[in-house]
């Protein structure tokens, strides 16, 4: 639990915070409110600034948080500067009356309409397929360009090998053509893969993780080794 460091700024907040409650009880006692209405006019303020401050701070937009932060603000400087001798609390005249009546009503309003404001939510990020990277990594159709060349002669055609020979030599297949997109794709997941479970990762394991067909998962694992 992370302890109170007790310093000068939090010695003024506290006294500060102590004289303006205060004074705010005065005019509302001298207002006519008197018992335990005087002692929530205070707390219904301090209340107001504090929503006021939180939605400034969480929100981008916050001009209704200003207005109302402003509101606040000026019933605590009011209250002080009211207590300090320039208004007698013996005849508080009608239209301060009229104002600390009605501000219970004002700070609930604004208390409500800080607190329940809608906030504008993140867009979601898309997921990304294989079939995305696949569209994003097709190059653009080069220009047709005719070239002409000198003919050459023709190449020696070197004899059939014997039947056994071709049987010894298997015909290997052609590698599928990878975009760099999708190869940058899985080697983030390989690598992923390796982190989690200590061994690389299979074409298997890969083709399920891509959604791509075994031949081309079987050449992204090969370029990956």
């Amino acid at each position: 639990m992370p302890r109170i460091r007790i310093d000068a700024v939090l010695i003024q907040a506290v006294i500060a915070g102590a004289l303006s409650f205060a004074h705010l009880h005065d005019l509302a006692a001298a207002a006519g409110q008197d018992g335990w209405k005087a002692w929530a006019y205070p707390v219904s303020v301090d209340l107001l600034l504090v929503a006021a401050w939180r939605r400034m701070r969480t929100t981008a937009d916050n001009r209704a948080a200003w207005a109302w932060f402003i509101i606040a603000l000026t019933a605590s400087l009011g209250a002080n500067v009211a207590t300090a001798g320039l208004l007698d609390l013996g005849d508080v005249p009608a239209w301060l009356r009229i104002l600390v009546a009605g501000w219970p009503a004002l700070a609930f309003l604004g208390g409500t309409l800080l607190v329940h404001s809608p906030t504008a939510a993140p867009p979601e990020p898309q997921p990304i397929t294989a079939a995305t990277l696949h569209t994003h990594s097709e190059p653009e159709p080069a220009p047709d360009v005719t070239v002409e060349r000198a003919p050459e002669p023709a190449p020696e055609l070197s004899p059939a090998p014997a039947p056994e020979e071709a049987a010894a030599s298997p015909v290997s297949a052609p590698a599928a053509a990878v975009p760099p997109a999708l190869l940058d794709h899985a080697r983030k997941l390989a690598d992923s893969h390796h982190a989690t479970t200590g061994s690389r990762i299979d074409s298997a394991t890969l083709r399920a993780r891509l959604g791509v067909p075994a031949p081309l998962a079987d050449a992204i694992t090969a370029q990956l080794a």
